[in-house]
């Protein structure tokens, strides 16, 4: 171990990658859970593919370079193979399809949740790391499945309790974007083609303006960076940004418009065409998707602004292709559930999460027996299905050092039985939510024997205890 201050190691986070605290963990795990019901309400079954693929298999959005790390983090193996941690969970799906492609049934209706990786610039609500949970079909060529993947977005989001009023899913093709690429001259192998739909793809985040700056030679933001543009004309910057003008009229191709009959005669009001929809990746290959959150939210400078983007897909027909050798219809939806638990944090005022029921350790010559009492606690406070969290306080410390623990445990109550108590039958139960300040205000066993703050007296029977507690978390 280092002995210097010089030589000590500095505790820091890499940029880009949060730790998680338990609440947030609970509220995500809460959230998966819903998520889950609903992809199996509709009849999708879970799969999983590791974190890890052959770079080549995440996507030709990859660069062909001799390192290929932008845009993920790669690396060799020992038989010199890149190795990369996935980007998303679409591409490793579309391997794992190829790859087993005669004994899955199709349409093939999957899920699956995890965290993906991106070797990108970090920033504020943008990381390296974040969790996805997509659902997918893979084999129907229909907009059938399109239509279907954005009503069961929908009930998603009901599900997480938006309203009506607070999301819609915005649908998009590529072949509006395609055709607008045709008009400007950017013909399909035109290198231009992906900067100016990236460009596009800005318009929820950049107003028009600068827009049209990543349109034409490019533009700095508020660090320096510079973007490089699509060098477009000015004529050509106007086609485009007449797509994102509200005033002008839809384009609407067939497959959109047979999503958005379906979605209507299903009752789905919420879904919308939206020619100004680009989904970033390149391998949408027609209808694309977002979810967005309308309800207005504060930003850091007390400015007023809509949620956004919380979820996206679209239909990727060549990904599964790429290693068969034609194309295979497949379309889905990632929910991003990083944002969403942002989102839920910001519509509504989140109580913490209860804590530990905390059994205080006042004799530590009856060590075994507060063991004991706290496992009884446990069992008969988790009967019927409970979670009620119960344990024994394990430190070294006092009277006062316990209760600041339970209190920064969000602790419900604590149980105390010290020799009196203990020779008298009978045990302490502090209420903390009706007492926070007493761990600040009491200073020794003394001084808490007189006050007896927010706490009432039981028999020390496991019943009595736990008829009071149930009570007490009511």
């Amino acid at each position: 171990m280092a002995n210097s201050k010089a030589d000590r190691l500095k505790a820091r986070l890499p940029k880009g990658f949060v730790d998680r605290s338990a609440a947030d963990i609970r509220r995500t795990a809460a959230m998966m859970d819903t998520i889950r019901a609903v992809y199996e309400r509709w009849g999708f079954e879970p799969v999983e593919t590791p974190f890890i693929e052959y770079a080549d298999a995440l996507g030709k959005f990859l660069p062909d370079a001799d390192r290929p790390n932008d845009g993920v983090f790669a690396f060799q193996d020992d038989d010199e193979a890149w190795l990369a941690l996935r980007y998303d969970l679409t591409a490793p799906l579309a391997r794992m399809v190829a790859e087993n492609f005669d004994q899955t049934p199709k349409p093939f209706k999957s899920y699956r949740s995890g965290w993906v990786f991106r070797n990108e610039k970090p920033g504020p609500g943008r990381f390296r790391q974040f969790m996805q949970f997509d659902a997918d079909i893979v084999g129907a060529g229909s907009p059938l499945a399109d239509a279907e993947i954005c009503m069961m977005a929908a009930d998603t989001m009901k599900a997480l309790g938006f309203s009506d009023g607070e999301f819609v899913i915005r649908v998009n093709s590529r072949k509006v974007l395609d055709s607008l690429l045709g008009e400007i001259g950017l013909g399909p192998d035109d290198p231009r083609r992906l900067t100016v739909l990236r460009a596009i793809d800005k318009a929820d985040k950049f107003p028009l303006p600068e827009v049209a700056k990543l349109l034409g030679e490019g533009r700095e933001d508020e660090s320096g960076d510079f973007t490089k543009g699509a060098g477009l004309s000015a004529d050509q910057a106007a086609v485009v940004l007449s797509l994102l003008d509200p005033a002008a009229d839809k384009r609407i191709t067939d497959d959109l418009a047979a999503i958005g009959d379906n979605a209507a005669a299903a009752g789905y009001g919420n879904i919308v065409i939206d020619p100004s929809v680009v989904r970033g990746l390149e391998y949408y290959t027609g209808a694309v998707f977002e979810a967005e959150l309308v309800f207005p939210i504060l930003d850091a400078q007390g400015r007023q602004q809509r949620f956004g983007s919380v979820g996206g897909g679209g239909r990727y027909d060549g990904l599964v292709g790429r290693f068969r050798g034609d194309d295979v219809p497949a379309t889905g939806f990632s929910m991003g559930v990083s944002r969403l638990s942002a989102a839920i944090d910001a519509r509504s005022d989140t109580q913490r999460t209860i804590g530990p029921v905390i059994v205080t350790v006042m004799d530590r010559d009856n060590i075994a027996g507060y063991q004991a009492m706290t496992a009884k606690l446990r069992t008969a406070l988790n009967a019927g299905g409970h979670i009620v969290p119960v344990e024994m306080y394990i430190g070294d410390s006092g009277m006062k050092a316990q209760l600041k623990y339970a209190d920064r445990r969000n602790s419900p109550c604590v149980i105390i039985q010290g020799s009196n108590e203990r020779a008298a039958g009978k045990v302490q139960i502090k209420d903390l939510v009706a007492g926070k300040r007493a761990a600040e205000e009491i200073d020794s066993r003394q001084e808490w024997v007189a006050s007896r703050p927010a706490q009432v007296e039981v028999d020390d029977t496991i019943e009595a205890i736990v008829a009071a507690v149930r009570t007490l978390l009511q």
